[in-house]
C-alpha cells in the first residue's frame, strides 16, 4: 500500500501533524471528557518516546468538569516528560488547576489572559443523606484542589483557602498568578 502523499491531506491535518512532531497539543473550551481525553492520549502517546523533551499545553477554557481536570492533572503528574502549561484567553475554575500543574518553571501564562479559581460546590435536592452525602464531596473535592494548588505553588493551606479559594470567585492579573506560584512567566 502506498504511502499517502502529504498533498492529499488537509490544511487542518497538516497542521495537526506538525503539531504532534513539535509536541504540542491545545486544550481549548469546556473541560469535558472529551477534551480531557484527547489531552490524555497525547501525553501518553508522548511518554512511549524515552527522549527527553517538553510538551507543551496551550490551554483557554473557562472551566468545566472538575472530575476531568483532576484526571488529566494525575497523568501530568506521571508524565516522565516536563509538561508546559500555557494559558492563553482564559484559564479558570478546572483549568485553572490545570495551569497550576504544570511543570515548574514550564508555567506560562498570556498578557491579556483571564485567570480565576474558585471552590468545588455541587448542589442536589433530595433526601437528607443525599444531601450529606454531597456534601461531603463538596468538602473531598475541595480538599483535592488544595493539594493541588499546594504541590503547584508551596502555599499552606490556610493561605490558598484564603487567597485562592474564598467563598466568592478570585480573578487574579497573571502578575498576581506569578506572585503566588500559579505561574511562572509572562508570555
Amino acid at each position: 500500500m502506498a504511502a499517502k502523499n502529504s498533498d492529499s491531506y488537509s490544511y487542518e491535518d497538516r497542521i495537526t501533524s506538525r503539531l504532534l512532531d513539535s509536541s504540542v497539543h491545545f486544550l481549548v473550551g469546556d473541560i469535558d471528557e472529551e477534551n480531557i481525553t484527547d489531552c490524555i492520549k497525547w501525553i501518553t502517546y508522548e511518554n512511549l518516546d524515552a527522549k527527553d523533551k517538553t510538551l507543551t499545553l496551550y490551554i483557554n477554557s473557562t472551566g468545566g468538569s472538575l472530575y476531568d481536570a483532576f484526571a488529566l492533572i494525575d497523568i501530568m503528574n506521571g508524565s516522565r516528560h516536563a509538561v508546559r502549561t500555557i494559558a492563553i484567553g482564559s484559564a479558570m475554575s478546572a483549568a485553572f488547576l490545570i495551569l497550576a500543574a504544570g511543570s515548574p518553571g514550564e508555567r506560562y501564562v498570556g498578557r491579556n489572559a483571564g485567570l480565576m479559581c474558585h471552590q468545588f460546590s455541587e448542589t442536589t435536592e433530595g433526601k437528607f443523606h443525599d444531601i450529606k452525602a454531597t456534601m461531603k464531596e463538596n468538602e473531598m473535592c475541595n480538599a483535592r484542589m488544595i493539594n493541588v494548588l499546594k504541590m503547584a505553588t508551596g502555599l499552606s493551606p490556610s493561605v490558598i483557602k484564603r487567597k485562592l479559594l474564598p467563598e466568592s470567585d478570585v480573578y487574579l492579573t497573571p502578575d498576581e498568578a506569578i506572585s503566588l506560584g500559579i505561574a511562572d512567566k509572562i508570555l
